[in-house]
């Protein structure tokens, strides 16, 4: 079997696929031979060792399209490393971290399915224009208003190449 690493993504307004990118290059700099794909793309799970999958959050939960992907390939992520992460913004709320805890069972779904070796949860961005509906860019328009969060890139580069440099070991030791 190769060493071969999949990077696979699911994302609402494109943050997730920055994150996904910087996985991949993390664990390209590591001397690994990575692919990274919108999980929509995949097609072939055989060619990789290992498989890092992430998602946006909506709703508390990962994107429909990811929670399919997952189902729909469970039987060969059982059998391979198998990482998982998710981008949200309740992450970048004030005082986001007191909330980890319970962003963390956004993930639940997909654990359910196929444990994963490691679990990822980072802060996205928040770009009103991007958010796909007229209800969630006026509760977000509002929540900005009052403070509770503030429109940028709350992607935290450090933490995602940090967990990036930890996945190595644990995605071809396992």
């Amino acid at each position: 079997m190769s060493n071969k690493i999949l990077v696979t993504y699911a994302t609402c307004t494109g943050s997730t696929v920055g994150v996904a990118e910087a996985i991949g290059k993390t664990l390209s700099e590591g001397g690994l031979t990575v692919d990274i794909l919108p999980m929509k793309e995949v097609k072939d799970l055989s060619a990789y060792r290992a498989v890092v999958a992430g998602s946006a959050i909506q709703n508390k939960q990962w994107l429909p399209e990811a929670v399919d992907f997952v189902r729909a390939n469970r039987a060969e992520l059982s059998r391979k490393p198998f990482a998982a992460f998710l981008v949200c913004m309740t992450l970048a709320m004030k005082n986001g971290e007191t909330y980890r805890p319970f962003v963390v069972d956004f993930i639940a779904p997909v654990r359910a399915l196929v444990k994963p070796v490691s679990e990822g949860q980072f802060a996205g961005v928040l770009n009103i224009s991007k958010v796909p509906t007229l209800k969630d860019r006026l509760m977000f328009r509002l929540s900005v208003l009052f403070g509770v969060w503030k429109e940028g890139d709350h992607r935290n580069w450090k933490a995602i190449r940090s967990w990036a440099e930890s996945l190595a070991p644990r995605l071809l030791n396992h």
